[in-house]
């Protein structure tokens, strides 16, 4: 999987790295158990600083996209979703959604353009399955 990074976004590295990755596990480019790059390695690659990386892991590992462990390193966590927590899940997705809907309306975006661009991209995190 091919990271790049936008140095002069006002989103910060670390959250630029970690939406990557998540990406990379939705559309299947990041498959389970997978092993990613070392902290040290994959900061060499991008060419910024360890500690934006092991953020990105910790925040990922939190999240449960991720487990590292001292002897393998970094994997991919992902499964099917357990139905099970899907209640908390979906408490968070709807907290986000709010605030992206929010950021829509000021935009004049409409609620029929609005979720044409939520039905395009679902498609295309869909599209590499």
């Amino acid at each position: 999987m091919v990271i790049s990074l936008k140095l002069d976004s006002d989103t910060p590295l670390y959250e630029q790295l970690r939406n990557q990755i998540v990406i990379g596990i939705a559309t299947g480019k990041l498959l389970p158990q997978e092993k990613l790059p070392t902290v040290r390695q994959l900061a060499e690659d991008l060419g910024i600083n360890t500690m934006t990386v092991n953020k990105a892991y910790a925040l990922l590992k939190q999240e449960g996209y991720i487990v590292i462990d001292r002897r393998h390193g970094a994997k991919v966590n992902w499964q099917p979703a357990d139905l099970t927590d899907s209640t908390e899940h979906t408490a968070k997705l709807e907290q986000k959604l709010e605030l992206i809907i929010a950021e829509a309306v000021i935009h004049g975006i409409d609620n029929e353009h609005f979720h044409k661009l939520c039905e395009q991209t679902y498609e295309k995190m869909n599209d590499y399955h």
